[in-house]
């Protein structure tokens, strides 16, 4: 007796990889908390410096740059948080901070998309994110730019606008846990593999977005990332 599948699920979605016509699918989607301590403090919460903390987002969350997505359900305070994201090229199982940047296949701009009322009180009772962060259309993303074309993480400069006028403004030297160490982090935990995104955390200046905004973020050296809010459906 031959199995029969019950339904078709959605394909694993792909990413653009600049100046390419390969496209990088996405496996799992990690998120880092807290990982600028100004956006820390403006959430009123003190940065974990003893170890990073992540959250997931589905894959089928995700959303190419230039799309519109609708106000979603559910929430009165929708929210952007720019990113940097790690795009992960080969297996990475315990592997050292010094080996880690072996496993990088390139790196993106993100928008992680959040009903902060949902998460705030969620975290208010003690309770998991989801609700707020995993939902349809709250993982952006920008084209990828391949590790060797972008080069050394550095002094570049992360930045949103919204409306034409700046809400975030940091450098990546201002990350808590610099990308090496995420890495091998969550590698102590996860078989990463080819595949895997990590958006490594928002500066300072979260805020709301309504219908008929405009998100543009930046990355020095990387494509930016744009975001038109429609209306809820």
């Amino acid at each position: 007796m031959t199995a029969v599948v019950l339904f078709d699920v959605p394909p694993s979605p792909t990413v653009a990889v600049k100046g390419s016509l390969s496209r990088f699918p996405v496996n799992r989607i990690f998120c880092v908390g807290r990982n600028y301590a100004e956006h820390a403090k403006e959430m009123g919460v003190e940065v974990d410096r003893e170890t990073p903390f992540y959250f997931l987002k589905s894959p089928h969350a995700l959303v190419e740059t230039g799309a519109t997505v609708a106000y979603p359900p559910g929430t009165g305070n929708y929210h952007y948080e720019m990113e940097f994201v790690v795009a992960i090229g080969k297996p990475a199982y315990k592997v050292s901070v010094e080996d880690a940047l072996e496993h990088i296949y390139g790196y993106a701009c993100g928008l992680d998309m959040t009903r902060r009322d949902l998460q705030l009180d969620a975290r208010a009772k003690g309770r998991p994110w989801d609700l707020g962060k995993d939902f349809e259309e709250s993982a952006v993303m920008s084209e990828i730019v391949q590790k060797s074309a972008f080069g050394a993480i550095g002094e570049q400069r992360i930045q949103l606008e919204v409306d034409g006028g700046i809400k975030q403004s940091a450098r990546l030297s201002d990350l808590v846990w610099a990308v090496p160490e995420l890495i091998s982090h969550l590698s102590g935990f996860y078989h990463l593999s080819p595949g895997d995104l990590i958006f490594t955390g928002t500066p300072a200046g979260v805020g709301a977005v309504v219908a008929g905004n405009r998100i543009r973020g930046t990355v020095e050296g990387l494509p930016e990332i744009n975001l038109s809010i429609g209306e809820p459906s």
